[in-house]
């Protein structure tokens, strides 16, 4: 029961996210979209040297996607003191 609350509040979330990002201008969006990819690389890198361990989940993945460079150092803090 609860599992099925919090996916459906998480869709929710996600849809509202989605229907933002549509309706800001395509300038702002395409900053976003090369955040995101930096931010995913960068994550993607830090694993690869393994040193730290991040697993990459939907909510890192979106922490990463919206704030890119400082989503990783916050999920690099968060993985070391959570």
């Amino acid at each position: 029961m609860v599992t099925e609350i919090l996916t459906f509040l998480g869709a929710m979330i996600i849809l509202f996210v989605i229907l933002k990002v549509i309706s800001l201008p395509i300038k702002i969006i395409i900053k976003l979209l090369i955040n995101a990819l930096i931010g995913g690389v960068v994550l993607f890198l830090i694993n690869l040297t393994g040193l730290i361990a991040i697993n990459i989940t939907w909510i890192t993945a979106l922490i990463v996607g919206f704030l890119g460079i400082p989503g990783v150092i916050i999920v690099i803090l968060l993985h070391f003191f959570i």
